[in-house]
Order: C-alpha cells, then structure tokens, then sequence
C-alpha cells in the first residue's frame, strides 16, 4: 500500500503544473496502426502509444519487451533473463489475445498462438506503435487486448553508416552495424546486430526442485533489409526482409538427471514485396505480398528432444489495401485479405493447414470539433467458420486544450492449432469443434494536449466469453471460461525546458467471471515514473517500475495437482546516462535494478538482479 501511494502521488505531483511549465511546441505524430489510415496522433480516438527512433536509441534497452514494460496497460512476464520465453498481456488479457506485427505482418505461432517478442531486438527497429483495445476489425484473430506494430528501419537521405558495440552484467555483449540512405529514386537500408549474454539459472530449484542451477546463456543473430524503389511520384516497389534467431539454455525441472542441458533455437523471420500506387488524387492503393515464419527446435544434450522437438508456422499472406480520401477530413479504406496457415512439425497434427479469407472497410471522419471511426471486418476460417467485428468510435475536442473519447468494439481470437489439432497423445487430445474467444469492448477517455504536453485518462470493460480452457479432466480443451476486465490508465509525458518526464499507472480488475478469482499474473495495479535531465553534453535519467501483487500457480510434484501461489509487490529503480562526445558519437550507460531486488514475475522463475550496460553508438 505504501509503494501504492508514494507512485500515486509522484503521478500527480508531475502531472499536475502543466500549464505552468508548458512551452514548447506540439508536434503531429502521425500513426497508422489505429486506423490503418495515415493520422495524427492527437487526432486518434483510440488509446494509442508512439515510441520513435530517438526514445527507442536514448532507452539503451536491448529488447523490445524492456521498452512495453514502461508503458500503460502493458505487462511483460518473463522466465528468467534475457531471451527466455515471456508473455506480453494488455489491459488484463493474456498472450495469446495481443496481436504483433513487424512492419503489418503477422509472425506469430500457430501452435502456441503467441508472439516471441523475447527473441527481437531492438537494433534493427525503428519505431514501435501500440494501440489497446479491440481492434479486430482492423486486424483479425488475436487482437482482443492490443495490437503492437513494430516497424523496421528504412533509408532516407544521403547514405550513411552507423554502429553500436557495448558489454555488460551478465556476461553482456552487444554490437550492431548498419548502412541506411537514398540514391536518386531507390531508398535502402541493411542492419545487423548481435547479442550474447550468460543470464542466469532460470529455475530456482529451492522452489521448483529437480532443475539443473546453470547459468541459462543466450545468443541472437539478427538482420534486416529494405529496398524502395519509386518509379515516378506516384508508383513505387519495395521489399524487406527481417531474420532472427534466437539459442535460448533453459531449465527444465522434469528432467531426471539434473545435469541435462537443455536449449531452444527460434527462428522468426519475415518477407514482404509491397506495390504502392497514387491511382488519382483521391485512390491510394497497395498490394503486399508475405510470409512470416516462426521456426522452434528443442535440443536436450545437443539432439533433438525426444519429447518435442520441432514446430514451424508459416502465415503466408495477400492484401490489398485502397484509401480513398473522400472528402477534406474524411478517408476511406477498404481492404481484401487471404492468410494461409501451414504447421509443420515431428508431433502429428490431425490438420496442418487452414486459410483464412477476410474483407474489411474503415472510415474515418473530422467534422469540426468533432471526429469519427467507424470499422468492420468479416474473417471466414476454413476450420471454424465465420467472425464478424465491427468498432465504433467518437471523439470530441473542446475547451481548445482537451478532447473526450468513446468507443464500443468486439474482437475474437482463434483456436490455435494445438487447441484443435493436436494428436491423441497421453490420454489428451485436441477438440476441432472449439469455437473463437469473442470480446466485447467499451471504453472512454479523456485527453489533454498542448505545447508538447499529453496527458491521457481511460476508462475500459472487457468482457470476454468463449475462454478457451482445459476440461475439468485434461483430455481435451473446450470454451468455457468468462472474463470481464475493467480498469483505468492515467498517463503523462512532456517536457519543462530541458527536463524530461512520463508516468503511467493502471489499475485493473481483471476476473474469471465465473469464480470471481483474479486472472493468473496479473496486478491489479501497476505503473511506471520516468524522468531525465539535460545537462549541457550530459543527460542523466532514472526511472521507477511498480508492480502489484499478482496470483500465480504451480505445478506439484508432490501432490501432483496445481497450486496456487501469491507473488508479492515489487518496485525497481532504472538509471540512465548518456553523454554526447561529438554529434555523431555518444557514450551510454543504463544501470537496471539499481537495488538488486529479489523479485519473481513466474513463480520458481529468476530474474536478473542489478546490471549494468555501457555502450558507444555512432551515427554518420
């Protein structure tokens, strides 16, 4: 409680003077990702967060899931150190109802249903756009809590280079290099980066006996590359490529011989080929064409494990995207959509392939004060059928600095294939009857912006019906569960001269609604206070992370049934410097967990005590 209040009052100690210290300009951002159409950041009505190049290379972060930490709505668990497998909820929703995109391409797992975000790397991204809510009438399956976008780099202006190389705690290691620009109408960029670090034993056998108290090292290769070519001022082609790989040790506390070594090698890896065309002044069209792939290998010993060794999805996707801007203020975008999913793996599926065909139409209007978003989609699955959403939502500025959002919306989330196709194996098997997780989604908002000051407060209520979960024996999964999460998220960011500050704080109430209990891992309150300061070549920042109590369980070997357990609160101390040698050079550190707390975000799991990470970047 006490943490609880001492965050709450910074919060509003900061949030508080802003017209006072307000005095420097505001700037348009524009975003797409909560429209699919081109917008102003301040003109969005739905809860949308923007990371750009420079808050993503001033961060000193090496993952992207460090960055998500910090922002409202956003919670990361991960088992154990840098690489190891994490899940990323928003607004009270699990892994696996969050959807992810590397440049609007989907390369989530089939099998699992979630993203390996712990496997990216920041080196190769340039921005990063997160939109909370339903919006799978934008997007589709999965996105019942959020959508995360994150866009690759790409080239503009005269060619240059630039690098990174930095070690660390842990075993750090960090270096990337890259070479980025434009030659008369072909724009490129090429990046590679790589981090190795030794982490630490994932598993604490003091609570979870029978793992192997090695340290758990990681290793990542990443590269990506782009090529735009226009044409003339209204036709261009571009291609990109994104490859990552990711060799994770992990513990495994079901191993018989406790000096077992056990490792993980993932693959996720993206291509695109994209035509945009200016058809008349009002017709914007594109065409994509892509793959994203996940690509898993399990080793116990260096060979591959005899109890699951290998599973790849491929979402091979066609789209073709029109804007019409239909009038001053009012666009129009209607999109035509083909996804075909393909599992490959050793573990027999009884079906290894579905394809989803999708329709959708937005639009999006200013009239005066006013301004309005209006989406629907219809996805029809080959296995399951048909899910129709739709969302609607309304904004109204007024009082010249604030601005009130509303918006009703519904979601779904697909059965993965491990829901619906896994093989009869131990007395369990998949159930092909499942039918989608479907959400059902209000919120309103009210906003305040002026001189570089933003400040955001939402109010949201989920309810979510369909859960997919095991049945009351294990031998197969069934919709059953329902949830309904409620919650509230307060945030700040701007700047008072050369001082720097950002707060977000989210209180949740996130339960099964059928026991009343508190969804696993999930605080019911938890929030971030970053602040920085410019002192001539120097700027020095510090950062605080607050998260509450969460409800977890275990497995027993013992009693051979879960148990539940409670995770206690915990608060950590973030520290950052970065000094500027010349205008191409600067030095950097950024000191995590300054307290060397001792905290759980999985129970029996690790996690990194205080590090320490100095790096040089060079920017041509």
């Amino acid at each position: 409680m006490k943490q609880k209040l001492i965050t709450l009052a910074l919060f509003g100690a900061i949030t508080l003077p802003i017209a006072v210290y307000a005095d420097t300009p505001d700037s348009e951002e524009v975003v797409v990702t909560a429209t699919r159409l081109p917008q102003a950041l301040n003109k969005t009505i739905a809860d949308t967060t923007v990371l750009n190049e420079q808050e993503i290379r001033n961060s000193g972060a090496p993952d992207v899931e460090t960055l998500l930490r910090s922002l409202a709505g956003v919670e990361v668990v991960q088992s154990g150190g840098l690489g190891a497998q994490s899940s990323i909820g928003m607004r009270g929703t699990s892994s696996t109802q969050v959807l992810v995109l590397i440049d609007g391409v989907r390369i989530d797992s089939a099998t699992t249903g979630t993203t390996a975000l712990e496997h990216i790397m920041l080196d190769s991204i340039e921005r990063i756009e997160v939109v909370r809510g339903n919006f799978s009438s934008l997007y589709g399956s999965e996105a019942i809590g959020g959508v995360i976008q994150l866009f690759t780099k790409h080239g503009s202006g005269t060619p240059a280079f630039n690098g990174s190389v930095g070690v660390g705690s842990y075993g750090m290691q960090r270096m990337s290099a890259g070479f980025s620009g434009a030659v008369n109408d072909t724009s490129f960029s090429v990046n590679a980066g790589h981090v190795k670090t030794d982490n630490v034993s994932a598993i604490n056998p003091l609570l979870l006996p029978g793992a192997n108290p090695n340290n758990n090292g990681y290793d990542n290769n990443t590269l990506d590359a782009q090529i735009k070519h226009a044409f003339n001022a209204d036709h261009a082609l571009s291609a990109s490529v994104f490859s990552t790989r990711g060799n994770i040790s992990f513990d495994n506390q079901y191993n018989l011989a406790t000096t077992d070594v056990n490792n993980t090698v993932e693959n996720i890896d993206k291509i695109s080929l994209a035509s945009d065309d200016q058809i008349s002044a009002m017709w914007h069209s594109q065409v994509r064409l892509a793959q994203g792939v996940d690509d898993s290998h399990t080793y116990l010993n260096g060979a591959p494990d005899p109890n699951g060794y290998h599973f790849q999805t491929q979402n091979n996707q066609l789209a073709w995207q029109n804007n019409l801007k239909i009038a001053d203020g009012q666009q129009l975008s209607l999109s035509a959509e083909r996804l075909a999913q393909a599992v490959s793996s050793d573990t027999l599926y009884t079906q290894t392939t579905r394809t989803v065909n999708s329709v959708l139409g937005g639009y999006t209007g200013e009239y005066g004060a006013q301004q309005v978003q209006l989406n629907a989609r219809q996805d029809n699955y080959s296995d399951f059928g048909t899910a129709n959403t739709g969302l609607l939502g309304y904004g109204l500025s007024f009082a010249d600095r604030w601005r009130a959002t509303a918006s009703i919306s519904n979601a779904f989330k697909a059965p993965t294939f491990n829901d619906m196709y896994w093989p009869l194996q131990f007395g369990y098997q998949g159930n092909p009857n499942l039918k989608p997780e479907r959400s059902q989604n209000q919120e309103v908002g009210l906003h305040y912006a002026e001189n570089g000051h933003r400040v955001d407060a939402v109010y949201f209520d989920n309810r979510i019906h369909d859960l997919i979960a095991g049945n009351s024996i294990g031998t197969t999964m069934i919709n059953i569960n329902q949830a309904q999460i409620t919650g509230q998220e307060l945030s700040y960011a701007g700047d008072f001269g050369n001082k720097h500050l950002q707060a977000h704080m989210t209180f949740q109430d996130p339960r099964d609604a059928t026991t009343g209990l508190i969804l696993p891992r999930r605080a019911r309150q938890f929030g971030d206070i970053a602040a920085s300061h410019d002192l001539g070549l120097w700027n020095m920042g510090a950062e605080v992370r607050y998260s509450g109590a969460r409800q977890d369980f275990y497995y027993n070997t013992n009693t051979f049934a879960n148990t539940a357990v409670t995770l206690p609160s915990y608060s950590l101390l973030n520290l950052t410097s970065r000094y500027t040698i010349d205008k191409h050079l600067n030095l950097l550190a950024r000191v995590d967990n300054l307290f060397n707390r001792n905290y759980s975000e999985v129970y029996g799991y690790n996690t990194l005590g205080r590090t320490l990470f100095v790096g040089l970047n060079y920017q041509q």
